[in-house]
Order: C-alpha cells, then sequence, then structure tokens
C-alpha cells in the first residue's frame, strides 16, 4: 500500500494489482478500505495503523486503497451531523472499515454503523502480551457480544404512575416506586429475540472451531433474575450448541463470569453473552489482559465488517505523540483476516499472511521491551510504531 495513494472519500482511484509469489500478476481490484481517523488520539493512532498496513501490505503483495472519511466531533462541528450521509456511503461502498477512536460524538457514528450496516457481532479479543501486567499468561480469549438488541436499542422513556410490568418476585414497578417514596419513573425495554441470539450463537460456535484451540463457547446470562428474556438467550445458544459437537458448551451467570475473568480468566476461550454484559465484560477481559491499549475489536457482519480499538479518545494526550497504537493495529491485524476470509485464494492467503505478521510484530517488539507510557515505557507513539513497522519489513528500525 502506498501511502500517497490515501486521499479523502471520494471516486475510487486503482492501484497496481498484487503480485502472486510466481506467475502472472493477479487481475483484482485492490482492497478498498474506508479509514474513520476520529478525534483526540485517533488522527495519531490513524497514521500509525496506515504505516504498518503499508509495510505489511508492501512486504506480501496485498493491493490496498485506503482512503479516509470524516465522521466524529469534527464532522459534527463542520455540517451538523456526527456521520454525515457522504460519510456512511464512503464506508458502505468500501470493502472494510477502520475507525479510529471518536470523541463526544462516538455513539452517533458507531451505533448507527452497527445497525445501518448490519453489524450484529461484536468481537473483542483479550490476550496476554509478554511484559504485560495480565492476571494469566495463558489468557487467550475472545468475547462475542449481540450488537443489536437488549437495553442498547434506546427504547426507554418516563412513565408516571405505577405500571403494569408484573408484580414476579420484586414486585414490579409500581412497588419499586412506592419503596422509593414516589417521583418519576423511568422504564427501559430489554429487546431479545430468538432469531438475533441464534444467529450471534452460531457466530460464536464457528468462532470456537476456527480458533481451533480449547474450543469451547460460555454462554453468559442471568436467568435466574431475568427469566424470560435472558432465557430466550439461554434458550437459543443451547439449542445453537446441539449442532456443534466437537465444542464444549457450558453456561455461566453473568456474576460468575465477571469473579471467573478474574480468578481463571485462562479458562475461557469463546464467552457468547448479550449487548450490556457483553459490553462490560470485554472491558472487564482487556483489564485482565493488560490493560485497553492491547484490546482491538470488531463489528461483524454478514458481508461488511467495521474494525475500531476499545479505548476512547484520550483527549488529555492528544497531540503529545505519546498514546499508545497497539490497539488500533491489532484491530488492524484483525481486518486483515476477516479480508482473507472474505476474499479466498491466493489474494485471501496474502491477507492471512500480512495479519499474521502484523500481530506477531506487535508482539516480539513488546516482548522485546518496547513501550510507550502506558505500558511503563518511554517510546513516542512514532517510534513504537516505526519499531512494529520495522518488525514486519524486515528491516532495522529507524
Amino acid at each position: 500500500m502506498d501511502p500517497a495513494r490515501a486521499k479523502r472519500a471520494g471516486p475510487r482511484g486503482r492501484a497496481a494489482p498484487p503480485r502472486p509469489r510466481t506467475g502472472a500478476p493477479l487481475r483484482l481490484r485492490p482492497l478498498d478500505v474506508s479509514l474513520i481517523p476520529g478525534d483526540g488520539i485517533g488522527p495519531e493512532l490513524a497514521a500509525s495503523a496506515r504505516a504498518v498496513l503499508d509495510a505489511a501490505c508492501g512486504r506480501f503483495g496485498v493491493g490496498m486503497e485506503v482512503r479516509e472519511v470524516e465522521a466524529g466531533d469534527a464532522a459534527l462541528a463542520r455540517t451538523g451531523r456526527a456521520l454525515p450521509e457522504e460519510a456512511f456511503e464512503a464506508v458502505r461502498a468500501s470493502d472494510a472499515c477502520l475507525k479510529a477512536p471518536v470523541g463526544e460524538s462516538a455513539a452517533d457514528v458507531i451505533v448507527a454503523l452497527r445497525r445501518r450496516l448490519g453489524l450484529y457481532a461484536n468481537v473483542r479479543p483479550a490476550k496476554s502480551y509478554p511484559g504485560m501486567p495480565s492476571l494469566s499468561d495463558r489468557m487467550d480469549m475472545v468475547v462475542v457480544r449481540e450488537n443489536t438488541e437488549d437495553l442498547y436499542t434506546g427504547a426507554e422513556f418516563y412513565a408516571d404512575g405505577p405500571l403494569p410490568l408484573g408484580a414476579g418476585a420484586y414486585g414490579g414497578a409500581g412497588a419499586a416506586q412506592e419503596a422509593a417514596g414516589g417521583g418519576r419513573t423511568a422504564v427501559a425495554l430489554r429487546i431479545i429475540s430468538e432469531a438475533a441470539s441464534e444467529r450471534i450463537a452460531r457466530y460464536a460456535f464457528e468462532a470456537a472451531v476456527e480458533r481451533g484451540g480449547a474450543k469451547k463457547v460460555t454462554c453468559v446470562h442471568k436467568s435466574n433474575v431475568l427469566r424470560v428474556t435472558d432465557g430466550v438467550f439461554a434458550g437459543a445458544c443451547a439449542r445453537v450448541a446441539q449442532e456443534y459437537g466437537s465444542v464444549e458448551f457450558e453456561q455461566m451467570y453473568v456474576d460468575a463470569c465477571a469473579m471467573n475473568l478474574i480468578r481463571r480468566p485462562e479458562s475461557f476461550d469463546v464467552v457468547v453473552t448479550t449487548n450490556l454484559f457483553g459490553d462490560i465484560l470485554s472491558d472487564e477481559s482487556s483489564q485482565a489482559a493488560g490493560g485497553l491499549g492491547m484490546a482491538p475489536a470488531a463489528n461483524v457482519g454478514d458481508s461488511f465488517a467495521l474494525f475500531e480499538p476499545v479505548h476512547g479518545a484520550a483527549f488529555d494526550i492528544a497531540g503529545r505523540g505519546i498514546a499508545n497504537p497497539s490497539s488500533f493495529i491489532l484491530s488492524a491485524s484483525m481486518m486483515l483476516g476477516w479480508l482473507a476470509r472474505k476474499r479466498g485464494g491466493e489474494e485471501g492467503e496474502r491477507c492471512a499472511a500480512a495479519g499474521g505478521a502484523v500481530e506477531a510484530a506487535v508482539r516480539g517488539a513488546v516482548a522485546e521491551g518496547a513501550s510507550t507510557a502506558d505500558m511503563g515505557g518511554a517510546m513516542t507513539t512514532a517510534q513504537f510504531t516505526e519499531e512494529v513497522a520495522s518488525r514486519i519489513a524486515g528491516r532495522p528500525a529507524a
């Protein structure tokens, strides 16, 4: 990938096709990746990711064009919309999207992209790296979070007076209101469907098979209290489990899972859960593995995927050149792996090799002491990026 090809969203240019290891050049169009630079430290991380992709694609002959797309706080200030329609269309037209952290308008960007692009699976690996303060040096898991339902649909409202929500064991909303001494009552609707639950469960089982390690799926819920909604989710996961005889299946209440992520994080392989629980547990698992600075994430649908770091825009250190770019670099590695599966064939092999090289370079750099301030080191963002890119390209770091 030539950085000179990167440009603002607009008509696509054409890059030279990748050359195979032997024989005639492949006549395939270059991969088209949309890049949202974001806010705060986002542009610095975006520059790092592009430098690493340039090294990886150059080494393995992957044709790739990166186009910047404006979305986030700056877009909101300039256009009145955090995700302008032209930005959305540019993302949708690409093969995959890399999204750096966005500021205060983050929800207006990522939630809209997840919904409009059908990105139903939020995938967050948590892996221990040498030299990082992981709770277990054998930790290697992934949280698969249902991305479209649960309390995150935003279906909430105020209601006056007792509500006929069913007494159950806790007396319902009316009893809670009376016990609290009256006042306003707020209601949030928790939407859990069999269709979405089975879809995310199947994604989790396929991930366990593909990972090829422990081949275990842990379904996390709270059906002893949320009997209806989590009953639907747990039942769907159990039904899908019957289709995967080679994969171990277990169920665990969310509070027990939160505890076990601290006690024995190495015991997990693939955790599948609902939207809210997954949001919380994935942050916990990332911290258990050493911190959000090493935590990539993917939002995956049937035909499109978006990749982003787990952490936020960190305005307090923006522009100082000290941000840890690892999470976004590892997100780029995940993207290459996903593109490998999407494209297949010779090009898929090249993408897979490039993605593997990126992850290996980060692991090797950290193992030999390369670290930014958040990891206890003194390297700048640019220096760490150069270390990783040099390892990929097989050249000494500058």
